[in-house]
């Protein structure tokens, strides 16, 4: 075990938590920092990322146009803490705001009505199309919420999630399973972000338009919390269910190349705030981010 390596480990076991990292540059030149990256992990939210590159080349290809309205009634949607799911009227909005909400506040109304829109298939062509070799999509968040709901015997997502946050009980769900639920590897997540940053996810107009969607994401708590500067550009996407915390993001330090790093957890406990995961992740983005920066 080598001394990045150490630490990384170090920084998850004081945080209570298993962590799989990886980091590496946007351009695949120089050292690459990777813990256990290969291995399967919950992708939790982190799924919005494949489903943001198939909307984009729906819109490449036609089978949506982003400026085309589309109205969501928040009652018929797909429950959430943020986003569509959190209004209380209907709201009308282009089908390329429904998608920057989806992954500014991890919106997940939004996901489900891209994904309604789009099409497991078009995931799937996705997964094909940037050699994602690990990565499985088995529907949105409303199918992990039923999947979870199924597990504990309760009547909604929020009971369920309620019961699996209380440590007086013990209660798992194969929503917690990458075997079971979809999944990724640190490996591809970053090659996701490397296809949209090197313009070759789909047409130069919409990996722009993805760029700038993941640079407005709102959570500051967990990669940003590790670099933390104003001048670095820190573009990604949380996910977070249950023991689950994790963020895949691309650093951009002024005058170099960016460099991409992905963050998976499973923490100990269910508890819904882990702050002491949410800074680890920050911590082991800047450890690996740091030891990419300095290579030759």
């Amino acid at each position: 075990m080598n001394h990045i390596d150490e630490q990384l480990r170090a920084v998850f076991a004081d945080a209570g938590c298993r962590g799989w990292v990886r980091a590496e540059r946007i351009d695949s030149v120089g050292s690459i920092v990777d813990l256990e990256g290969d291995d399967p992990v919950v992708a939790a939210s982190v799924w919005k990322l494949v489903l943001l590159v198939a909307t984009a080349r729906a819109f490449d290809e036609g089978v949506l146009t982003a400026t085309d309205s589309v109205r969501l009634v928040p009652a018929q949607c797909s429950p959430g803490p943020t986003g569509i799911a959190s209004c209380a009227d209907p709201v009308t909005m282009s089908w390329r705001d429904v998608a920057r909400s989806m992954i500014t506040v991890s919106d997940n109304a939004a996901a489900d009505a891209l994904l309604g829109a789009v099409g497991l298939d078009a995931i799937a062509d996705v997964i094909d199309f940037l050699g994602l070799q690990d990565t499985r999509i088995v529907g949105g968040t409303e199918t992990l919420g039923a999947q979870i709901v199924r597990d504990t015997g309760r009547l909604s997502a929020d009971e369920a999630l309620g019961l699996l946050a209380s440590n007086y009980t013990v209660i798992d769900s194969a929503g917690f399973d990458p075997a079971y639920t979809s999944c990724t590897t640190p490996r591809d997540s970053n090659a996701v972000l490397r296809a949209i940053w090197s313009n070759s996810a789909a047409s130069l107009g919409q990996c722009t338009f993805m760029k700038e969607v993941l640079s407005q994401q709102v959570w500051p708590h967990r990669i940003r919390s590790g670099i933390p500067y104003p001048d670095v550009e820190v573009a990604g996407k949380t996910g977070t269910i249950g023991p689950i915390r994790n963020e895949v993001a691309v650093v951009s330090f002024p005058g170099e190349h960016p460099v991409a790093v992905s963050v998976f957890t499973r923490a100990a406990r269910m508890d819904l705030y882990l702050p002491l995961v949410d800074q680890a992740i920050g911590t082991v983005a800047r450890i690996a981010v740091t030891a990419v920066r300095q290579s030759p």
